[in-house]
């Protein structure tokens, strides 16, 4: 009889195939039998599903999240000579954007308690070549919407929401990726609504962007064979529209899986005594947090050798993210030093993300916390 302990997936993507295989299955073999993979109706459909769901009047499928932030910036005009506002603690797609487009990232500090933007420094960050702002709704939680519209309203701004990791949640009461010009989702495996490979979209309220929009995923096309504008090949595949269709209507019980899985974890962290060792995350009061991911933050000498002994013990984490984009090699040219965005660069050295996914059980929860408990145990007694 093995010994060896049964391991916690940081994300069981499995999960919801088995939940749904019969739908999933017969989507799949929908599209294969019609024999339309590009462009077909479920393109639209999931498209118009989607933009009711998000409360927004146009979404628009994409190959992949990265290419949702592109396609907003492109629409947007957005080029070289242009500033464009990011946080520069992050998933790296915010800041390659930018760069493709030949604008130049600007970054604004984040708030130590969400990580998402802070409005105020966002706006000591304006000058007359800034043209848009991306907040990043981080880890599953909206930034602070308001405050960001008044400052792009102000300063004549576009903003465009990155809620990759966000799809669902909400800022007093309304949807990510309505709040925007134009907003980006991906449907990556692991998030609040995946697929089962890479896919993603964008959304907006403007007829015109959005016209522009399902032009420049389509190699810059509104007539077949002729081309308005230079665009690129970032079509939605007609599979995944037709699995992310089968999934959407249980979008919101597998957040509120996830949301009682956040809560467990905070009573678990408080009932084992590690409340200290541990700050949880924060959900604001007036959002609506999906928790894409469960991040808590340990002191930064004792987080990787966390990240070790939990790993060593079958239990999977992560962090997100181990360098502030500040502090990327690609982006030496910027000039920044450590030192210049002291909240990310602490955030980057203490974050871990722990199991989260909406099936993830009481009993495998209690597992993951018992054994930090006993981390902190052991570092205890070595530090006596």
């Amino acid at each position: 009889m093995s010994d060896r302990p049964t391991p916690v997936p940081l994300c069981d993507v499995n999960a919801q195939y088995r939940a749904l295989q019969p739908e999933i299955d017969a989507a799949v073999m929908r599209v294969v039998s019609s024999g339309l993979a590009i462009n077909g109706p479920d393109v639209a459909a999931f498209e118009k599903e989607a933009a009711a769901y998000c409360g927004a009047k146009h979404a628009i499928g994409c190959a992949n999240g990265t290419d949702a932030i592109l396609l907003a910036l492109a629409a947007l005009d957005v080029g070289p000579g242009d500033e464009v506002i990011i946080p520069p603690f992050t998933f790296f797609a915010t800041l390659g954007s930018v760069l493709r487009t030949g604008a130049t990232p600007v970054f604004a500090e984040v708030q130590p308690d969400t990580f998402n933007l802070d409005p105020i420094e966002v706006e000591a960050k304006i000058t007359p070549r800034t043209k848009a702002i991306i907040p990043v709704h981080l880890f599953g939680q909206c930034a602070d919407m308001s405050a960001l519209q008044a400052i792009a309203e102000q300063h004549n701004l576009h903003i465009v929401e990155d809620a990759a990791q966000s799809f669902g949640a909400e800022y007093r009461g309304q949807k990510c990726g309505s709040f925007g010009s134009i907003n980006s989702f991906s449907f990556y495996p692991s998030k609040n609504l995946g697929t089962l490979g890479d896919a993603g979209m964008v959304t907006t309220n403007d007829d015109a962007l959005a016209k522009k929009l399902f032009a420049f995923r389509n190699h810059g096309s509104e007539v077949k064979y002729f081309h308005k504008y230079v665009g690129w090949n970032a079509r939605l595949d007609t599979i995944h529209a037709a699995i992310l269709r089968a999934k959407l209507p249980h979008v919101d019980g597998w957040i509120d899986g996830r949301r009682a899985a956040a809560a467990r974890y905070d009573e678990l962290i408080s009932g084992f005594g590690i409340a200290g060792f541990f700050r949880r995350p924060i959900a604001k009061p007036d959002r609506k947090h999906t928790y894409n991911q469960y991040t808590v933050r340990v002191a930064p000498r004792d987080r990787d050798d966390l990240v070790k002994f939990l790993r060593d013990n079958a239990i999977g984490c992560d962090i997100y993210y181990p360098l502030p984009l500040h502090l990327q090699e690609c982006v030496k040219h910027l000039g920044h030093r450590e030192g210049d965005f002291p909240v990310s660069e602490e955030a980057s050295r203490g974050v871990l993300s722990l199991p989260m996914f909406p099936e993830i059980t009481a009993e495998q929860q209690r597992r993951v916390v018992e054994r930090c408990a006993t981390f902190t145990e052991q570092r205890a007694r070595r530090a006596a």
